[in-house]
């Protein structure tokens, strides 16, 4: 099997997953047409994949010890350092869907505070955003803006 750079092997099946799905979308239309939280959602679900995957190309790991590793990395924590730390790196655009996203009116869970629940869910809208528009190469970039951020994410949440 040739060797696939994880990151790659994520954008790539997310242009296969979108393949005919893909709507005729501009940039404010996916925005007015489609909720924040409903953003978020799908974003959850691509951040989540693109972990996983990265974890199991990452190093020859057991199942539990990706799960444990994973659960690191996608949490409302994380994903509120995440955005704090990427966030000089996005364009005003994204910072804007970033703000659609934590401004939202939603119920909140009881296991985080509520501001890292808001911008948790800020991150996963601009996931969410980039996926549905089809931008795989922003995904890929803010992908590997992450892994270089890991290391000076406050807390050491990551190790």
């Amino acid at each position: 099997m040739e060797e696939k750079d994880p990151i790659t092997f994520v954008r790539d099946t997310a242009e296969t997953l979108l393949g005919d799905f893909k709507r005729d979308t501009n940039d404010d239309n996916i925005l007015k047409e489609i909720s924040p939280l409903v953003l978020a959602y799908i974003g959850d679900c691509v951040y989540e994949l693109f972990v996983r995957t990265f974890l199991v190309f990452d190093k020859r790991r057991k199942v539990n010890e990706i799960h444990d590793e994973a659960v690191k990395l996608v949490n409302s924590g994380a994903q509120a350092a995440i955005i704090h730390a990427i966030e000089p790196q996005l364009s005003e655009r994204e910072r804007e869907v970033v703000i659609k996203g934590r401004n939202t009116k939603s119920n909140l869970p009881k296991n985080t505070s509520p501001m890292e629940y808001r911008y948790s869910t800020g991150f996963e809208a601009l996931i969410g955003y980039h996926y549905l528009m089809g931008e795989h190469d922003r995904l890929n970039e803010i992908f590997h803006i992450i892994l270089n951020e890991l290391d000076s994410i406050e807390g050491d949440i990551f190790k």
